[in-house]
């Protein structure tokens, strides 16, 4: 079955498609935080992941041709919404809407509210790299859950710490989810629209902790490019949200709310206390 978002971007350049509501929803919502973000975080980013196509078998480096061309697409602004209609068009042929960075994060508060409509007081929503932890775990008196933060550079399950949360959404963005390696060099899947390029920087993984998952899956992108230092600083000017940073040599940097509620369990990694 063919996608709402597979059928706005093959009619990019000819007309606009008229899309389900949660799909119109979820689209506003992207285009509200790539507004918000600078672009910093883009939806439209389409024409660039699907040159790379990495976590695909028919994954490669493009040419810097392919990508300066592609970025000429990568204008969010451009894209056009008719709320009467409720349709999207994409005013420019080459343009390509992706979702990844925020689709699952739209899913865990939408499966979260339905749980609360239902009475469902205490569980745990796991969508991989996104999961939302509801009251609290039985086996600790039902009032928190203890949440394993994903070690980015080991196997997936596997974890560098835990923090003790209720109510919350935990999103981890890592380098080594998806890949491609080319004359030995690797190339993740999470793209700078700036560059056309993986962002390139000291981060090997972030977790987002969040009253919203949609939150935590928009700002493990927009930290992610901006690096551990100018990160932790966006990240502390807030008093919504909590971080944690892991770096390629095996560092782990907190935000401010969330010193006191961590636990390093492994012990490759240093706790860099600051």
């Amino acid at each position: 079955v063919e996608s709402d978002i597979s059928k706005i971007n093959a009619a990019a350049g000819d007309h606009a498609v008229v899309v389900s509501e949660p799909v119109y929803e979820l689209l506003k919502i992207a285009d509200s935080y790539s507004d918000e973000m600078d672009g910093q975080f883009n939806y439209a980013i389409g024409s660039i992941t699907n040159l790379w196509r990495i976590g695909f078998d028919d994954a490669r480096k493009p040419s810097q041709e392919e990508i300066d061309q592609a970025l000429l697409a990568i204008d969010f602004t451009e894209v056009t919404f008719n709320d009467e209609e409720q349709s999207v068009y994409l005013p420019n042929e080459a343009m390509a809407l992706d979702l990844g960075a925020i689709a699952k994060g739209y899913i865990a508060d939408q499966v979260r509210d339905l749980f609360e409509e239902e009475g469902i007081t205490s569980a745990i929503i796991d969508l991989g790299g996104n999961v939302f932890v509801m009251g609290g775990s039985p086996s600790r008196d039902g009032e928190v859950w203890r949440v394993g933060i994903q070690d980015p550079l080991g196997v997936r399950g596997s974890s560098v710490g835990s923090t003790v949360q209720s109510d919350r959404s935990i999103v981890t963005s890592g380098i080594y989810e998806r890949y491609l390696e080319v004359d030995g060099q690797l190339y993740h899947h999470l793209m700078d629209p700036k560059t056309g390029y993986p962002f390139d920087n000291e981060i090997a993984g972030v977790s987002i902790i969040s009253e919203d998952s949609v939150d935590g899956d928009t700002l493990s992108t927009l930290v992610f490019g901006l690096g551990v230092e100018a990160g932790l600083d966006y990240i502390n000017s807030r008093d919504d949200v909590d971080a944690v940073f892991i770096t390629k040599d095996n560092k782990v940097y907190l935000s401010e709310g969330i010193k006191n509620n961590f636990e390093l369990t492994n012990q490759s990694y240093t706790l860099v206390e600051e």
